[in-house]
């Protein structure tokens, strides 16, 4: 099990080559919660995430002819940013195998720090084994995204930042996929603040540790927009740090980490990726192991692709009522849409959208449907608009 001086002395090696990224508190996020939020701001590192403190720390320690040989490693694009970048400064050859769904916005970041990108396998279980075999077919030094004490020790350097700035706190809540992150702060938070409370998060789908303390379990895996942490396995070696230090480890929905996206860029003005924002929507799933207390929550990379984020936003805007698209049953007569629109208007909703059909979707032809997308101020706003609507027209919400 690596140390807290393994952490420390890890820390020394990578300073100046990683940001020494701020911690925040987040009115707007303690209110919503009812919790006293502190935000760790890594999607500020220069790759947009932290993984490069593990990758940085690796790098450092291999020796000239490791150096020589070249690196390869497997991910879905932050570890492959990391590594990428810091073979770059050290002039290391570096060979990046990617799962072919990793999102454009890495692939393309990640060879813009000049490594030879290859998209292998439909899953991250493929993409390493295709590493494995270019690893042993060209000699070079495979560097693991998280089963590696060198690794761990880097992303450790993490939590001695967050505990440095932070001060006393209650709890600490971390994203699980391969456990190098939660690992490394594990054992830093144990040995700085023995009575903090350490929880780990997994997405649905890869919730391998779910009967945590228990035995892992095979998770259905699929899809997710949380795919940095989208790993079928925790690593050998952070497990067994896992399950020594960690208090419990909690499994959030889908649902609640697109909101936890949406709340982040909204009430603390950060981008997060879907994996950065999952320890955010376990405190909204789960309030009640919260309420009240002094919680650090790691934002773990920024780099999420554009048309997601967007989508997201908007799915989120539907979810709380703040976007409402309602279907209506309406006459087919002139000065109906002028009617629509001014009692819309009159009640101060913004229509974002209009489709209008005639021929397919009613049974009279003397009736038509009309689709409308409405920007509301809040629920309340968008129930009134829709009372408004219905004392005219058939309305139902889409």
């Amino acid at each position: 099990m690596i140390t807290l001086e393994d952490i420390t002395a890890a820390a020394k090696r990578i300073k100046g080559r990683v940001l020494h990224t701020p911690t925040v508190p987040c009115q707007t996020l303690s209110r919503a919660t009812g919790a006293d939020i502190v935000l760790k701001l890594d999607n500020l590192q220069a790759v947009g995430s932290f993984k490069e403190r593990g990758a940085a720390n690796k790098l450092a320690l291999l020796t000239p002819r490791e150096r020589e040989r070249g690196v390869i490693t497997v991910s879905a694009g932050n570890h492959a940013q990391g590594v990428a970048r810091h073979a770059s400064l050290l002039g290391i050859d570096a060979v990046i195998v990617m799962p072919r769904f990793t999102p454009a916005a890495k692939v393309t970041r990640t060879a813009a720090w000049g490594a030879t990108v290859v998209l292998e396998g439909d899953n991250f279980a493929e993409a390493t084994a295709h590493a494995n075999m270019l690893c042993q077919r060209e000699g070079r030094v495979f560097v693991h995204p998280y089963d590696d004490p060198e690794v761990m020790a880097g992303q450790g350097t993490f939590a001695l930042e967050l505990f440095e700035d932070a001060g006393p706190l209650d709890t600490f809540v971390c994203p699980i996929g391969g456990g190098g992150l939660l690992s490394g702060c594990a054992v830093a938070g144990r040995a700085l603040q023995p009575g903090m409370d350490i929880i780990g998060v997994q997405v649905e789908n890869f919730s391998s540790l779910s009967g945590f303390p228990g035995d892992e379990v095979m998770p259905p895996g699929g899809a997710t927009i949380a795919e940095g942490i989208a790993v079928l396995q925790i690593g050998r070696q952070p497990l067994e740090v896992i399950r020594e230090l960690v208090s419990s480890v909690l499994v959030v929905p889908e649902s609640a980490i697109e909101t936890a996206i949406t709340m982040l860029a909204e009430g603390a003005k950060q981008v997060s990726e879907g994996a950065g924002a999952t320890a955010l929507a376990a405190v909204l799933t789960y309030p009640e192991l919260f309420r009240g207390k002094r919680v650090a929550l790691p934002i773990t990379g920024g780099n999420i692709d554009s048309r997601i984020l967007a989508n997201t936003l908007l799915r989120s805007l539907l979810r709380d009522g703040r976007l409402l698209c309602l279907k209506m049953e309406i006459p087919d007569r002139p000065g109906v849409l002028a009617d629509i629109s001014r009692k819309i208007g009159d009640e101060g909703g913004n229509i974002i959208e209009v489709s209008h059909q005639r021929l397919f979707t009613t049974p009279s032809v003397q009736a038509a449907e009309l689709e409308v997308m409405i920007e509301a101020r809040d629920p309340e706003h968008a129930r009134a608009l829709e009372a408004e609507l219905a004392k005219t027209y058939i309305v139902r919400r889409a």
